[in-house]
């Protein structure tokens, strides 16, 4: 992760000035987002919750998002200069930017719920990966197809991403190589669920059990 991180610094050296509360602001929402995954992996891979199902969980966690979305909307957006917008200013432009907030909403709809199905068989620390792929991703979009400028730091940083997914993509490799041969080996092995290979916490329930 640390190498990971450290290609992600490389690419946005030199992009913007440095401010302190932005970086704060910045490590906060990375804190958070991060205990966010963390929960929903607790969620999704206990079975006591009941919510394993990735749709069941969406079915809760939506509607409060939702309305707490609508919250911050009313009470910051500029909700009185809405019909001056030339976007709404006539039925075709109202029909179109609908059916544009529709496909995008239908969009962050499939992405979420793709990520949900990806804790659910993996971890947090999977999806966190695979959100760094999407951002290297995105770089190599702006360079190729906007013309954004491409630095050396640029180079490096997406090359030591790529060497840092690829470190973490081995380790779960052998890790699944090691859980695999084990079943092998102890006929008496039963992993409590498909997502165990991945998951720290089942691990510890499993030693807890062993050590009572």
């Amino acid at each position: 992760m640390l190498i990971v991180s450290f290609g992600v610094l490389l690419t946005v050296a030199r992009e913007t000035e440095f401010n302190l509360w932005g970086f704060i602001f910045i490590m906060l929402a990375a804190v958070m987002s991060g205990f966010r995954w963390c929960m929903t992996q607790i969620l999704l891979q206990k079975e006591e919750y009941g919510l394993k199902n990735p749709f069941t969980l969406m079915s809760y966690v939506t509607p409060v998002m939702a309305i707490t979305t609508a919250i911050l909307s009313i009470a910051m957006d500029p909700w009185h200069d809405f019909r001056a917008s030339h976007f709404f200013d006539s039925s075709a432009h109202i029909l179109k930017s609908s059916l544009l907030m529709l496909l995008g909403g239908s969009l962050a709809f499939f992405m979420v719920l793709t990520e949900y199905v990806l804790v659910s068989v993996t971890s947090a620390v999977t999806v966190t990966i695979a959100g760094i792929v999407k951002e290297a991703v995105t770089i190599l979009v702006a360079v190729l197809f906007f013309n954004d400028p491409f630095t050396w730091l640029k180079g490096l940083g997406l090359a030591t991403i790529i060497f840092g997914v690829s470190l973490f993509n081995l380790y779960k490799y052998h890790r699944f190589k090691k859980g695999h041969h084990s079943k092998h080996v102890d006929p008496n092995f039963q992993p409590s669920n498909g997502a165990s290979k991945y998951v720290i916490l089942d691990d510890d329930t499993e030693d807890q059990v062993d050590t009572s």
